[in-house]
């Protein structure tokens, strides 16, 4: 199975970027920084729900019912006018749902990496949100998803050949932080080199032996 991340290099993968880029008015290469960032993190976040019974359960019904895959038989329809209200105030309940109190972390560590403030971060993900759900639905009626172990061997799948050590550690530490914003800290400490406040001047200063 191709993983999240070959999805966003393919056609279809353009195409949502592009689109998503048009619609909150963000750079296309800043905007895909942030969906190869936030999208496997989403992921991990909905693997980590779907671990019980009832979290399967919930996400199953999404993706049998609403998020069917629907939504990516007419992407270009979705952007043409400008992304309506409906599909923004989805994607900020998805995003409420599966990231809880790691929500604005999360937002503001992809966004120290991507070059932007974490409420464009914000406004990228709403969009993109219901289509990665759309993603998975697709998926999950393509591989008669119908358990638990189902869900979480599509979610696993589509994760896999993604992760270097590095990207999981990463992922780890976003989703495994107690929620005390010291979550900013240490990913942005690990993702920057051990510079937690110097930003990308810390990380060259690292790197020159400065």
């Amino acid at each position: 199975m191709a993983g999240i991340l070959d999805l966003l290099n393919s056609d279809l993968g353009k195409t949502i970027i592009s689109g998503v880029s048009g619609s909150t008015g963000t750079d296309q290469g800043k905007t895909s920084s942030v969906l190869t960032m936030a999208l496997p993190v989403l992921m991990k976040a909905m693997e980590r729900n779907a671990s019980t019974p009832e979290g399967a359960q919930g996400l199953m019904s999404a993706l049998s019912g609403k998020h069917n895959g629907s939504i990516l038989d007419n992407l270009g329809g979705l952007f043409g006018g400008g992304v309506d209200e409906e599909v923004t105030n989805d994607g900020s309940k998805i995003l409420g749902h599966v990231l809880g109190s790691k929500q604005q972390g999360v937002e503001q560590v992809i966004g120290q990496k991507a070059g932007l403030d974490s409420g464009a971060v914000g406004n990228i993900l709403k969009v993109a949100a219901p289509i990665l759900m759309g993603v998975l639905g697709k998926q999950a009626s393509q591989n008669n998803v119908s358990d638990q172990s189902g869900i979480t061997g599509l979610l696993g799948g589509l994760l896999g050949g993604n992760d270097t050590a590095n990207e999981q550690s990463f992922l780890e530490k976003i989703l495994d932080a107690d929620g005390d914003g010291s979550v900013i800290d240490d990913v942005a400490g690990m993702v920057l080199g051990g510079s937690k406040k110097g930003g990308i001047g810390g990380l060259l200063g690292g790197l020159f032996g400065k």
